[in-house]
């Protein structure tokens, strides 16, 4: 009944939607005192993003080439797990096919390029950055450190009302004044400094809550971008007549509205 290229284009998708959707789920839990859900919510979305941005690119050249498929070198050697290779072969599918997004057009803005990068590297090296260090090879980045600085602390100043952000700090103030000499801690934030207070440590904790949701939200936005193209590929594949499955209902959760994906913290479940 379906046709193996059809089965196999579905069962990526399947399987792209599956890990995109846990490591948005694990993006939202991420603190100080839970480093390990950074490695695996990373580990999921940039897989997951490649695996998106790599559908798109065969569909392309699907459509371009009478249903012919790219060679591996294409998608292995000419980009790997570059992400940021990966958006400017989109950028170009949607300038030769004249594609309007439902969304965004483009992910120019600069905490998407930062998001971006950050996956880009965690998916090129980065992931090994504390064996790297280990074993003297000097790691480039930390991912960890660039993520708190540069897209959560960005998020914090900019979509954090002011009343919460108060809020958080005499919360933390408090907790230190009624706990620092009946709790002892000891914990590393995600920029290395030690956390060896109540206080310290309770606002870290408040800035990784009240972040959580917008973390989400603007790598959602990346998702987004993604599902948004590949659902303008598959309409131009079917006037083609090309075997391909209905992508839009499998990536459906992600193509929503801000005020829907704000409302959500996993997202495995339908």
């Amino acid at each position: 009944m379906f046709s193996k290229n059809f089965i196999s284009f579905l069962k990526e998708a399947q399987f792209t939607f599956e890990i995109l959707a846990s490591g948005i789920t694990q993006l939202g839990k991420v603190n100080y005192a839970k480093k390990g859900l950074y490695f695996t919510s990373f580990t999921s979305i940039s897989t997951g993003l490649e695996r998106i941005g790599k559908i798109c690119l065969i569909l392309d050249y699907c459509i371009r080439n009478n249903g012919d498929y790219p060679s591996a070198k294409t998608l292995k050697n000419d980009i790997g797990h570059d992400l940021q290779e990966l958006y400017k072969k989109s950028k170009e599918i949607i300038s030769h096919f004249d594609f309007k997004l439902n969304y965004l057009q483009d992910l120019e803005d600069p905490i998407y390029i930062e998001i971006l990068s950050i996956l880009s590297n965690f998916a090129k090296g980065d992931r090994y950055s504390n064996i790297d260090f280990l074993v003297n090879k000097n790691p480039k980045n930390d991912p960890i450190k660039d993520w708190y600085l540069k897209v959560d602390q960005v998020l914090f100043e900019k979509r954090v009302s002011q009343a919460q952000k108060d809020k958080i700090k005499f919360n933390s103030e408090m907790a230190g004044r009624i706990l620092d000499g009946l709790s002892i801690v000891q914990h590393l934030s995600e920029t290395g400094l030690e956390l060896n207070d109540i206080e310290t440590s309770s606002y870290q904790t408040g800035v990784a809550s009240a972040v959580a949701k917008y973390r989400q939200l603007y790598t959602l936005h990346i998702i987004r971008y993604w599902v948004d193209l590949l659902r303008e590929l598959q309409y131009v594949a079917y006037n083609k007549k090309l075997d391909i499955p209905h992508f839009s209902e499998i990536f459906a959760i992600f193509n929503n509205e801000d005020s829907y994906l704000l409302t959500r913290k996993t997202f495995e479940r339908l």
